[in-house]
């Protein structure tokens, strides 16, 4: 009766999906399987359910909003199965779900009203140890000070593409719908969705990222960034930074969008503050290098310039 291995199944990426689709006769193009990704992850079980003659919005409606839907209570089912006590978990989940770039360990607390103490740390490093949220320091945090000052600045970010899309969706589905999916498709509600859900799918595909990039074999940290800019309300917010160990920094911008991406006068006024807001705040002494990461490429014009390295869907199928 002693643990001797530990053993952590990682979800498929991309590639591996696309692999196993073919395997079993689905003929679904690159942007349905990263769509399909961005519904349910990297999650084999998930795919086993699959009806290769419908197509991924039929496959989506049957699976989640019909009415004898095989996944319509999968929420509390995962939970529950995997925790002995899930209801701390969900809590953890839950506030997560709120905040795209994470919340500190503080303000996890406040949200939740739990204690801290040691049961809530072993809540955390179990949600992290099982995939669903991942603990990251933001950019210009000193990875040198010491553990519980680390602690206190480290941000928890929800990874789970399945639990991202049941609180979006089917949490509050208001709409009662059993073709909601289909009927949605290219609706502003479901552009959205992918714009928010295309950001988590890059940083899950790091990886990938780093091989268009040519820089597989340099050391970097990935994080976010907030500035005080007066880009809005919210100030300036970089969800993906690339630190690398030859002083220079990816500034990347993820967009996603049905064709290729036009840069126009508007959008790089917007880039080239950013830019400048994040040098003039943070005082980087680093190159820092605007990176666009999109669906379909950039469509080249007098304003694309601005950009100087690029990644796409394709490359993240590597």
């Amino acid at each position: 009766n002693r643990l001797t291995h530990h053993l952590f199944l990682e979800p498929f990426c991309l590639r591996e999906c696309e692999e196993y689709f073919k395997e079993y006769g689905f003929s679904y193009s690159r942007k349905q399987i990263a769509e399909c990704y961005m519904v349910m992850g990297g999650i084999p079980y998930y795919m086993s359910m699959m009806d290769r003659s419908k197509s991924l919005a039929q496959n989506i409606d049957s699976l989640f909003f019909s009415s004898n839907a095989e996944l319509k209570d999968e929420f509390s089912d995962l939970y529950q199965a995997l925790f002995k006590n899930a209801g701390s978990h969900i809590k953890v989940i839950t506030a997560l779900s709120t905040k795209g770039m994470g919340l500190t360990r503080k303000e996890i607390l406040a949200s939740t009203g739990l204690t801290d103490n040691g049961a809530f740390s072993t809540v955390l490093e179990e949600l992290e140890n099982c995939g669903f949220i991942r603990k990251y320091s933001p950019f210009g945090s000193n990875i040198s000070l010491n553990r519980k000052r680390q602690d206190s600045s480290s941000l928890y970010q929800l990874i789970d593409f399945y639990t991202l899309f049941y609180f979006r969706f089917i949490e509050k589905n208001s709409y009662q719908d059993e073709h909601f999916w289909t009927t949605s498709v290219n609706s502003p509600l479901h552009n959205t969705w992918c714009g928010l859900s295309f950001e988590m799918l890059c940083l899950c595909h790091l990886k990938q990222i780093k091989q268009a990039l040519g820089i597989s074999g340099v050391q970097t940290l990935a994080c976010s960034w907030r500035g005080k800019g007066s880009e809005s309300k919210k100030g300036v917010q970089i969800d993906l930074l690339i630190d690398r160990k030859d002083e220079t920094i990816n500034l990347c911008e993820i967009k996603y969008s049905k064709d290729k991406f036009e840069i126009s006068l508007a959008e790089e006024q917007k880039l080239s503050t950013r830019l400048d807001t994040f040098r003039a705040e943070t005082q980087t002494k680093k190159s820092v290098l605007l990176t666009l990461i999109t669906t379909n490429g950039i469509k080249q014009n007098s304003h694309s310039d601005i950009v100087q390295s690029e990644v796409t869907l394709e490359d993240l199928f590597w």
